[in-house]
Protein backbone atom coordinates (compact mmCIF):
# COMPACT_ATOMS: atom_id res chain seq x y z
CA UNK A 1 0.00 0.00 0.00
CA UNK A 2 3.05 2.03 1.19
CA UNK A 3 4.41 1.31 -2.55
CA UNK A 4 1.70 2.80 -4.49
CA UNK A 5 0.69 5.93 -2.37
CA UNK A 6 4.68 6.79 -2.89
CA UNK A 7 4.09 5.88 -6.65
CA UNK A 8 1.02 7.95 -7.11
CA UNK A 9 2.68 10.74 -5.13
CA UNK A 10 6.04 10.45 -7.45
CA UNK A 11 3.68 11.01 -10.62
CA UNK A 12 1.68 13.76 -9.40
CA UNK A 13 4.75 15.57 -8.22
CA UNK A 14 5.83 17.42 -11.18
CA UNK A 15 2.14 18.55 -11.82
CA UNK A 16 1.39 19.90 -8.57
CA UNK A 17 5.03 21.79 -8.17
CA UNK A 18 4.15 23.11 -12.12
CA UNK A 19 1.00 24.18 -10.67
CA UNK A 20 1.72 25.79 -7.94
CA UNK A 21 5.14 27.84 -9.50
CA UNK A 22 2.39 29.05 -12.01
CA UNK A 23 0.19 30.35 -9.27
CA UNK A 24 2.97 31.94 -8.02
CA UNK A 25 4.30 33.71 -11.11
CA UNK A 26 3.67 37.35 -11.42
CA UNK A 27 0.43 38.59 -13.35
CA UNK A 28 1.08 41.53 -15.88
CA UNK A 29 -0.67 43.20 -18.61
CA UNK A 30 0.31 42.73 -22.40
CA UNK A 31 -0.08 44.28 -25.66
CA UNK A 32 1.18 43.73 -28.66
CA UNK A 33 3.23 45.14 -31.31
CA UNK A 34 1.63 46.24 -34.66
CA UNK A 35 2.94 47.27 -38.21
CA UNK A 36 1.95 49.93 -40.36
CA UNK A 37 1.23 48.62 -43.68
CA UNK A 38 2.30 51.00 -46.93
CA UNK A 39 -0.88 52.67 -48.80
CA UNK A 40 -1.10 51.51 -51.99
CA UNK A 41 1.17 54.93 -52.93
CA UNK A 42 3.76 53.29 -51.58
CA UNK A 43 3.64 55.30 -48.60
CA UNK A 44 3.30 54.64 -44.73
CA UNK A 45 0.92 56.99 -42.53
CA UNK A 46 2.20 57.29 -39.05
CA UNK A 47 0.05 59.43 -36.34
CA UNK A 48 1.69 62.08 -35.25
CA UNK A 49 -0.58 64.53 -33.03
CA UNK A 50 -4.67 64.22 -31.98
CA UNK A 51 -6.54 67.86 -31.03
CA UNK A 52 -10.56 68.52 -31.10
CA UNK A 53 -11.83 71.15 -33.06
CA UNK A 54 -14.90 72.32 -34.88
CA UNK A 55 -16.12 72.14 -38.51
CA UNK A 56 -15.96 75.53 -40.09
CA UNK A 57 -16.42 76.97 -43.56
CA UNK A 58 -13.57 78.28 -45.08
CA UNK A 59 -15.42 81.54 -46.65
CA UNK A 60 -17.92 82.51 -44.67
CA UNK A 61 -19.60 85.55 -44.50
CA UNK A 62 -22.07 87.83 -41.86
CA UNK A 63 -23.86 89.79 -44.22
CA UNK A 64 -25.53 92.51 -43.49
CA UNK A 65 -27.39 95.77 -44.53
CA UNK A 66 -25.53 98.94 -45.52
CA UNK A 67 -28.11 101.49 -44.39
CA UNK A 68 -30.96 100.71 -42.13
CA UNK A 69 -34.69 100.63 -42.44
CA UNK A 70 -37.62 97.93 -42.33
CA UNK A 71 -37.17 94.69 -43.46
CA UNK A 72 -39.68 94.68 -46.89
CA UNK A 73 -39.04 91.24 -48.37
CA UNK A 74 -36.59 88.05 -47.53
CA UNK A 75 -35.69 85.76 -50.25
CA UNK A 76 -34.09 82.91 -48.14
CA UNK A 77 -34.89 80.18 -45.68
CA UNK A 78 -31.98 78.13 -43.82
CA UNK A 79 -30.60 75.74 -46.66
CA UNK A 80 -31.18 78.16 -49.77
CA UNK A 81 -28.62 78.30 -52.11
CA UNK A 82 -27.58 81.58 -53.64
CA UNK A 83 -25.45 83.17 -56.04
CA UNK A 84 -22.68 85.90 -56.00
CA UNK A 85 -24.56 89.01 -56.41
CA UNK A 86 -28.46 87.32 -55.98
CA UNK A 87 -30.49 90.14 -53.78
CA UNK A 88 -31.37 87.95 -50.12
CA UNK A 89 -33.21 90.68 -49.02
CA UNK A 90 -35.06 94.16 -49.76
CA UNK A 91 -35.12 97.21 -47.46
CA UNK A 92 -38.28 99.39 -47.35
CA UNK A 93 -37.42 102.29 -49.98
CA UNK A 94 -40.53 104.44 -51.14
CA UNK A 95 -39.18 107.19 -49.99
CA UNK A 96 -35.89 106.68 -51.46
CA UNK A 97 -37.52 106.24 -54.92
CA UNK A 98 -39.51 109.81 -54.69
CA UNK A 99 -36.27 111.18 -53.94
CA UNK A 100 -35.26 109.58 -56.80
CA UNK A 101 -37.70 110.29 -59.12
CA UNK A 102 -37.48 114.05 -57.87
CA UNK A 103 -33.33 114.00 -58.60
CA UNK A 104 -34.34 112.90 -62.14
CA UNK A 105 -36.96 115.07 -63.14
CA UNK A 106 -34.44 118.03 -61.84
CA UNK A 107 -31.98 116.95 -64.61
CA UNK A 108 -34.77 116.94 -67.08
CA UNK A 109 -35.44 120.82 -65.62
CA UNK A 110 -31.79 121.62 -65.86
CA UNK A 111 -31.53 120.40 -69.59
CA UNK A 112 -34.70 122.41 -70.21
CA UNK A 113 -32.92 124.86 -68.37
CA UNK A 114 -29.48 124.52 -70.71
CA UNK A 115 -31.41 125.31 -74.13
CA UNK A 116 -32.93 128.09 -73.16
CA UNK A 117 -29.88 130.10 -72.34
CA UNK A 118 -28.32 128.40 -75.13
CA UNK A 119 -30.45 129.86 -77.45
CA UNK A 120 -30.38 133.30 -75.44
CA UNK A 121 -26.54 133.25 -75.97
CA UNK A 122 -26.81 132.39 -79.44
CA UNK A 123 -28.94 135.64 -80.22
CA UNK A 124 -26.42 137.84 -78.35
CA UNK A 125 -23.65 136.32 -80.05
CA UNK A 126 -25.47 137.43 -83.53
CA UNK A 127 -26.05 140.77 -82.25
CA UNK A 128 -22.43 141.38 -80.88
CA UNK A 129 -21.45 140.55 -84.51
CA UNK A 130 -24.36 142.96 -86.04
CA UNK A 131 -22.93 145.66 -83.50
CA UNK A 132 -19.07 145.39 -84.72
CA UNK A 133 -20.47 145.41 -88.56
CA UNK A 134 -22.33 149.00 -88.02
CA UNK A 135 -19.29 149.77 -85.73
CA UNK A 136 -17.21 149.59 -88.36
CA UNK A 137 -19.80 151.81 -90.77
CA UNK A 138 -20.09 154.61 -87.78
CA UNK A 139 -23.36 154.12 -87.69
CA UNK A 140 -23.66 152.73 -83.88
CA UNK A 141 -22.59 153.94 -80.90
CA UNK A 142 -19.15 152.63 -78.40
CA UNK A 143 -21.76 152.46 -76.07
CA UNK A 144 -23.96 150.20 -77.67
CA UNK A 145 -20.85 147.72 -79.08
CA UNK A 146 -19.46 147.60 -75.35
CA UNK A 147 -23.48 146.40 -74.37
CA UNK A 148 -23.48 143.69 -76.92
CA UNK A 149 -20.24 142.52 -75.72
CA UNK A 150 -21.78 142.19 -72.22
CA UNK A 151 -24.56 140.75 -72.86
CA UNK A 152 -23.01 137.83 -74.95
CA UNK A 153 -20.12 137.10 -72.03
CA UNK A 154 -23.09 136.98 -70.15
CA UNK A 155 -25.07 134.34 -71.87
CA UNK A 156 -21.38 132.79 -72.51
CA UNK A 157 -21.53 132.32 -68.84
CA UNK A 158 -24.70 131.15 -68.32
CA UNK A 159 -24.55 128.58 -70.84
CA UNK A 160 -21.45 127.08 -68.43
CA UNK A 161 -23.92 127.49 -65.23
CA UNK A 162 -26.55 125.27 -66.63
CA UNK A 163 -24.00 122.99 -67.68
CA UNK A 164 -23.13 122.76 -64.34
CA UNK A 165 -26.21 122.31 -62.87
CA UNK A 166 -27.26 119.49 -64.69
CA UNK A 167 -24.02 117.78 -63.84
CA UNK A 168 -25.22 118.39 -59.95
CA UNK A 169 -28.63 117.67 -60.91
CA UNK A 170 -26.68 114.03 -62.32
CA UNK A 171 -24.34 113.62 -59.77
CA UNK A 172 -27.57 113.46 -56.83
CA UNK A 173 -29.47 110.75 -59.53
CA UNK A 174 -26.20 108.76 -59.07
CA UNK A 175 -26.49 109.46 -55.13
CA UNK A 176 -29.88 108.57 -54.96
CA UNK A 177 -29.83 105.57 -57.53
CA UNK A 178 -26.71 104.07 -55.01
CA UNK A 179 -28.81 104.71 -51.94
CA UNK A 180 -31.66 102.82 -53.34
CA UNK A 181 -29.55 99.71 -54.52
CA UNK A 182 -28.08 100.18 -50.95
CA UNK A 183 -31.31 98.94 -49.86
CA UNK A 184 -30.99 95.82 -51.46
CA UNK A 185 -28.96 92.72 -49.64
CA UNK A 186 -26.88 90.94 -52.39
CA UNK A 187 -24.82 87.38 -51.92
CA UNK A 188 -21.33 88.54 -51.08
CA UNK A 189 -20.34 84.80 -53.19
CA UNK A 190 -21.52 81.46 -54.05
CA UNK A 191 -22.92 79.36 -51.03
CA UNK A 192 -25.50 78.38 -48.77
CA UNK A 193 -27.44 80.45 -45.98
CA UNK A 194 -26.69 78.06 -42.84
CA UNK A 195 -28.56 80.61 -40.36
CA UNK A 196 -31.26 83.08 -40.82
CA UNK A 197 -30.97 86.17 -38.07
CA UNK A 198 -33.80 88.42 -38.90
CA UNK A 199 -37.45 88.19 -40.56
CA UNK A 200 -39.55 90.47 -42.75
CA UNK A 201 -41.08 93.51 -40.68
CA UNK A 202 -37.85 93.97 -38.03
CA UNK A 203 -35.85 97.17 -37.99
CA UNK A 204 -32.15 96.64 -38.89
CA UNK A 205 -28.94 98.39 -39.09
CA UNK A 206 -25.33 98.34 -39.87
CA UNK A 207 -24.49 98.80 -36.70
CA UNK A 208 -27.05 96.47 -34.94
CA UNK A 209 -30.20 97.15 -33.12
CA UNK A 210 -30.83 96.80 -29.56
CA UNK A 211 -31.27 92.52 -28.40
CA UNK A 212 -28.66 91.70 -31.16
CA UNK A 213 -25.36 90.56 -30.33
CA UNK A 214 -22.39 92.92 -31.12
CA UNK A 215 -20.62 90.43 -33.32
CA UNK A 216 -23.39 89.67 -35.73
CA UNK A 217 -23.85 93.85 -36.15
CA UNK A 218 -26.54 94.22 -38.63
CA UNK A 219 -26.27 91.03 -40.43
CA UNK A 220 -29.58 89.00 -41.96
CA UNK A 221 -28.25 85.96 -42.35
CA UNK A 222 -25.04 83.96 -42.67
CA UNK A 223 -23.60 82.70 -45.99
CA UNK A 224 -21.28 79.87 -45.74
CA UNK A 225 -19.59 77.90 -48.34
CA UNK A 226 -19.91 74.53 -48.21
CA UNK A 227 -17.71 73.27 -51.07
CA UNK A 228 -14.77 74.32 -48.89
CA UNK A 229 -15.15 73.01 -45.15
CA UNK A 230 -12.06 72.43 -43.04
CA UNK A 231 -11.69 72.24 -38.64
CA UNK A 232 -10.69 74.59 -36.51
CA UNK A 233 -8.56 73.32 -34.20
CA UNK A 234 -6.01 74.25 -31.73
CA UNK A 235 -2.41 72.58 -30.64
CA UNK A 236 -0.41 73.45 -27.18
CA UNK A 237 2.65 75.47 -28.24
CA UNK A 238 4.48 72.27 -27.12
CA UNK A 239 3.66 70.35 -29.94
CA UNK A 240 3.64 73.05 -32.82
CA UNK A 241 6.74 71.66 -33.86
CA UNK A 242 5.75 68.46 -34.89
CA UNK A 243 3.37 70.10 -37.40
CA UNK A 244 4.49 70.96 -40.99
CA UNK A 245 2.70 72.82 -43.67
CA UNK A 246 0.62 70.70 -46.23
CA UNK A 247 0.90 67.92 -43.20
CA UNK A 248 -2.40 65.18 -43.83
CA UNK A 249 -4.61 64.28 -41.30
CA UNK A 250 -7.36 62.09 -40.85
CA UNK A 251 -11.05 63.28 -39.77
CA UNK A 252 -13.63 62.12 -37.67
CA UNK A 253 -16.85 63.62 -36.61
CA UNK A 254 -18.08 63.06 -33.19
CA UNK A 255 -21.14 62.73 -35.29
CA UNK A 256 -20.19 60.19 -37.37
CA UNK A 257 -17.21 57.73 -35.41
CA UNK A 258 -17.56 55.21 -38.81
CA UNK A 259 -16.55 58.03 -41.00
CA UNK A 260 -13.17 59.03 -41.64
CA UNK A 261 -12.18 62.16 -43.47
CA UNK A 262 -9.19 62.81 -45.55
CA UNK A 263 -7.80 66.02 -44.38
CA UNK A 264 -4.58 68.00 -44.77
CA UNK A 265 -3.20 70.85 -42.63
CA UNK A 266 -3.96 74.46 -44.82
CA UNK A 267 -2.72 76.88 -41.96
CA UNK A 268 -0.77 77.24 -38.49
CA UNK A 269 -1.85 80.50 -37.65
CA UNK A 270 1.17 83.24 -37.00
CA UNK A 271 0.24 84.21 -33.53
CA UNK A 272 -0.28 82.10 -30.52
CA UNK A 273 -2.97 82.76 -27.54
CA UNK A 274 -0.10 83.42 -24.70
CA UNK A 275 -3.37 83.47 -21.84
CA UNK A 276 -4.28 79.33 -23.15
CA UNK A 277 -0.40 78.60 -24.43
CA UNK A 278 -2.03 77.28 -27.76
CA UNK A 279 -2.04 78.26 -31.82
CA UNK A 280 -5.11 77.98 -33.73
CA UNK A 281 -4.51 75.37 -36.79
CA UNK A 282 -6.95 74.96 -39.56
CA UNK A 283 -7.10 71.59 -41.42
CA UNK A 284 -9.05 71.21 -45.40
CA UNK A 285 -11.25 68.32 -45.19
CA UNK A 286 -11.07 66.88 -48.36
CA UNK A 287 -13.37 64.76 -49.43
CA UNK A 288 -16.51 66.18 -47.11
CA UNK A 289 -19.70 64.71 -47.96
CA UNK A 290 -23.55 65.76 -47.03
CA UNK A 291 -22.65 64.54 -43.39
CA UNK A 292 -20.16 67.20 -42.68
CA UNK A 293 -21.91 70.40 -41.54
CA UNK A 294 -20.66 73.60 -39.86
CA UNK A 295 -20.16 74.17 -36.17
CA UNK A 296 -20.18 70.16 -35.72
CA UNK A 297 -16.89 68.67 -33.23
CA UNK A 298 -14.41 66.88 -34.83
CA UNK A 299 -11.26 65.05 -33.92
CA UNK A 300 -7.88 65.37 -36.07
CA UNK A 301 -4.99 63.22 -36.16
CA UNK A 302 -2.42 64.46 -37.84
CA UNK A 303 -0.18 61.95 -39.49
CA UNK A 304 3.63 61.73 -40.65
CA UNK A 305 4.02 60.19 -44.34
CA UNK A 306 7.23 58.02 -45.07
CA UNK A 307 7.92 57.68 -48.86
CA UNK A 308 8.70 53.98 -50.11
CA UNK A 309 12.32 53.03 -49.66
CA UNK A 310 12.82 55.09 -46.38
CA UNK A 311 14.19 53.34 -43.59
CA UNK A 312 14.71 55.25 -40.65
CA UNK A 313 18.52 55.50 -39.85
CA UNK A 314 19.04 52.08 -41.43
CA UNK A 315 19.38 50.42 -38.21
CA UNK A 316 16.65 47.74 -38.98
CA UNK A 317 17.06 44.08 -39.45
CA UNK A 318 15.69 41.98 -42.44
CA UNK A 319 12.90 40.90 -39.70
CA UNK A 320 9.61 41.09 -40.82
CA UNK A 321 10.51 43.05 -44.31
CA UNK A 322 8.16 43.43 -46.86
CA UNK A 323 8.43 41.03 -49.50
CA UNK A 324 7.03 43.17 -52.40
CA UNK A 325 10.77 43.64 -53.90
CA UNK A 326 10.68 47.09 -53.27
CA UNK A 327 13.03 47.03 -50.14
CA UNK A 328 10.35 48.54 -47.96
CA UNK A 329 11.11 48.43 -44.04
CA UNK A 330 8.05 47.77 -42.22
CA UNK A 331 7.32 50.24 -39.66
CA UNK A 332 6.47 48.28 -36.10
CA UNK A 333 4.72 50.21 -33.08
CA UNK A 334 4.49 49.29 -29.90
CA UNK A 335 2.77 51.24 -26.55
CA UNK A 336 5.10 53.67 -25.10
CA UNK A 337 4.69 51.64 -21.92
CA UNK A 338 6.08 48.05 -23.18
CA UNK A 339 9.63 49.80 -23.15
CA UNK A 340 11.82 49.84 -20.51
CA UNK A 341 15.94 51.28 -20.30
CA UNK A 342 18.77 49.88 -17.94
CA UNK A 343 22.23 51.17 -18.52
CA UNK A 344 21.12 53.65 -21.34
CA UNK A 345 19.97 50.13 -23.28
CA UNK A 346 16.14 50.03 -24.45
CA UNK A 347 14.58 46.30 -23.77
CA UNK A 348 10.92 45.38 -24.06
CA UNK A 349 10.34 42.12 -22.17
CA UNK A 350 8.29 39.29 -24.46
CA UNK A 351 6.07 36.84 -23.56
CA UNK A 352 5.92 33.43 -25.34
CA UNK A 353 3.66 30.27 -23.82
CA UNK A 354 3.62 31.85 -20.48
CA UNK A 355 7.56 32.58 -20.73
CA UNK A 356 8.98 36.07 -20.46
CA UNK A 357 12.20 36.99 -22.34
CA UNK A 358 14.25 40.51 -22.46
CA UNK A 359 14.27 41.63 -25.95
CA UNK A 360 16.60 44.84 -26.40
CA UNK A 361 15.57 47.39 -28.79
CA UNK A 362 16.38 49.74 -31.44
CA UNK A 363 13.65 52.57 -31.02
CA UNK A 364 12.37 55.81 -33.43
CA UNK A 365 10.15 58.32 -33.18
CA UNK A 366 7.15 58.78 -30.89
CA UNK A 367 3.67 58.42 -32.13
CA UNK A 368 1.36 59.52 -29.55
CA UNK A 369 1.09 56.70 -26.89
CA UNK A 370 3.17 54.48 -29.37
CA UNK A 371 6.87 54.37 -30.57
CA UNK A 372 8.31 52.92 -33.39
CA UNK A 373 11.10 49.73 -32.86
CA UNK A 374 13.16 49.43 -35.80
CA UNK A 375 14.82 46.25 -34.71
CA UNK A 376 14.50 43.40 -32.23
CA UNK A 377 10.25 42.96 -32.49
CA UNK A 378 8.48 41.38 -34.92
CA UNK A 379 5.01 42.48 -35.37
CA UNK A 380 2.16 40.18 -33.46
CA UNK A 381 4.47 40.12 -30.67
CA UNK A 382 3.11 40.13 -26.88
CA UNK A 383 5.06 42.11 -24.81
CA UNK A 384 4.85 42.89 -21.20
CA UNK A 385 2.78 46.28 -20.43
CA UNK A 386 4.37 48.55 -17.65
CA UNK A 387 7.11 45.56 -16.21
CA UNK A 388 6.92 44.85 -12.91
CA UNK A 389 9.89 45.37 -10.66
CA UNK A 390 12.27 42.19 -10.35
CA UNK A 391 11.53 40.46 -13.43
CA UNK A 392 13.86 37.99 -14.23
CA UNK A 393 14.43 36.61 -18.00
CA UNK A 394 12.87 32.97 -18.98
CA UNK A 395 10.80 33.47 -16.03
CA UNK A 396 7.32 32.06 -15.80
CA UNK A 397 4.38 35.12 -15.97
CA UNK A 398 0.38 34.95 -16.02
CA UNK A 399 -1.52 37.06 -18.43
CA UNK A 400 -4.31 39.35 -16.88
CA UNK A 401 -7.43 38.06 -17.71
CA UNK A 402 -5.93 35.02 -19.07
Amino acid sequence: MLIVLAGAGAAVYPTARAYINERRAPEVEVAHATQVVATAGGSTALPVLVATGYVVARHSSDVGVKSGGRLARLKFEEGTRVRKGDVIAEIEHADIEAQLEAARRGVAEAEAQLAQVIAARDEDARNLERQRALAKDGITTAAALTGAESAAAVSAARVKSADAAIASSRARVRVMEEALENTNVRAPFDGVVIKKRAEVGETVSPFGVAGQATREGGAIATIADLGELEVQTEVSENSVAKLVAAMPAEVKLQAYQDQTYSGRLRQIFPSADRAKSIVEVRVTILDADAHVKPEMTASVTFQERRARGQTGDGAGTDQGRSGDGGGTQPIVLVPRRTVAEQNGQSFVWVVARGIVSRRPVTLGSERLDQIEVRSGVAPGETLVLNPPPGLTDRALVRIKGS
